[in-house]
């Protein structure tokens, strides 16, 4: 799903972003994807990739109906980008196989952009 995403907007798209590494004291997070928007057309390592001044598009993916996980996943996501590198701007998507029309003004309202994947077959 990250990928199929990846493939309509393009940029370097970093699959399982190390946001925060572990630590005592300190959870290990992994981002789904997040992606360079504003960087090359390819799929790169972490270790490759410099935030600092670019636009980024944090990915959180779940191949279920939208739910409450995956929104805090979203937010939580950004602000720890936000928090932790000098990227120009930090857009935050959460990816998932069907809508919520409950949940959906709530991302809305916490600027979570919502999108529901559909693959074609």
């Amino acid at each position: 799903m990250t990928h199929r995403y990846w493939e309509k907007i393009g940029g370097t798209l970093i699959f399982e972003f190390l946001a925060v590494p572990g630590s005592p004291g300190v959870g290990r997070r992994l981002l789904d994807g997040l992606i360079v928007f504003d960087g090359q057309n390819r799929i790169a390592k972490s270790r490759d990739v410099s935030l600092d001044g670019h636009d980024v598009i944090v990915v959180q993916t779940k191949a279920t109906r939208l739910g409450m996980g995956l929104l805090g996943q979203a937010l939580f996501s950004r602000l720890l980008i936000e928090e932790r590198f000098s990227a120009r701007s930090v857009r935050t998507v959460a990816l998932c196989a069907a809508d919520d029309l409950m949940l959906r003004p709530l991302a809305d309202r916490f600027g979570i952009e919502v999108v529901v994947d559909t693959p074609t077959t």
